[in-house]
């Protein structure tokens, strides 16, 4: 029981991706970010199908691979069984050119053994480094979208140019938008971390953590701000502080 409760859950991740849809589309109908949170909704879908697929084990590669291996072990049975030792004086020379031959040998046959047992872990690397660009570049464009919403401009008073962005927000919508791509951002990450809850691979693990480090710094800015924006809204008394909403 308290290993499933410390376990991330694919279900209570979809559930709240698909309610932060929910919230994003109610309160911003038209807004782009809510066609962004669906993406992600979807990528988070296949996610899961995805790290099951992962974890399960590819049985018909991994009986290819012994019988390969059983092929390679034959075949060294067999060619020591049929070795014969050069009849006369067999001198330093001749020990040393055989010990090279061998070792050549050894050397093959164990880097042909080594890229078959490390085939089926290479191919969910794979797959899963797959997925990690995917999110990652979700996670560009949840930035793109916060980019231009800046707090300064609704208690400015400098005028717009003709290509500034347009004011269409109150200082009360501008934080609950940047809150849902702070939001959109970390779940970016938790979805990241499916692909790692069951498979283990350092590879695979390093991408999992660049993406939390990606959103985690994306997020950060994104509360900075947040910050800016509560205190414009406190000196100009235009809003009553920012909190969160369910």
């Amino acid at each position: 029981m308290a290993s499933s409760a410390l376990q991330l859950s694919p279900d209570q991740v979809l559930a709240t991706i698909e309610r932060l849809c929910l919230r994003i589309e109610e309160r911003f109908p038209e807004a782009g970010l809510a066609q962004v949170c669906r993406s992600l909704l979807a990528v988070a879908r296949q996610a899961r199908a995805r790290s099951e697929a992962i974890a399960r084990p590819i049985w018909v590669l991994r009986i290819a691979v012994l019988l390969l291996l059983g092929l390679i072990g034959a075949g060294l049975v067999s060619t020591l069984a049929t070795l014969e030792l050069p009849g006369g004086d067999f001198d330093m020379i001749d020990f040393v050119t055989v010990l090279e031959v061998g070792i050549n040998d050894v050397v093959l046959v164990g880097a042909a053994v080594f890229f078959l047992v490390t085939l089926e872990n290479r191919i969910h690397r794979g797959r899963g480094l797959s997925a990690i660009h995917e999110l990652r570049a979700i996670a560009h464009v949840i930035d793109m979208h916060q980019l231009t919403k800046d707090p300064e401009r609704i208690f400015s008073a400098t005028g717009d140019t003709p290509h500034s962005p347009p004011r269409t927000m109150s200082s009360g919508e501008l934080g609950r938008y940047l809150d849902y791509c702070s939001e959109m951002l970390s779940l970016t990450g938790k979805v990241a971390a499916l692909y790692v809850s069951d498979f283990e691979d350092p590879v695979l693990l390093a991408a999992v953590n660049e993406v939390e480090g990606l959103t985690t710094g994306l997020s950060r800015k994104i509360w900075q701000k947040l910050t800016l924006l509560r205190q414009y809204a406190v000196e100009c008394d235009a809003a009553p502080p920012l909190r969160r909403l369910v």
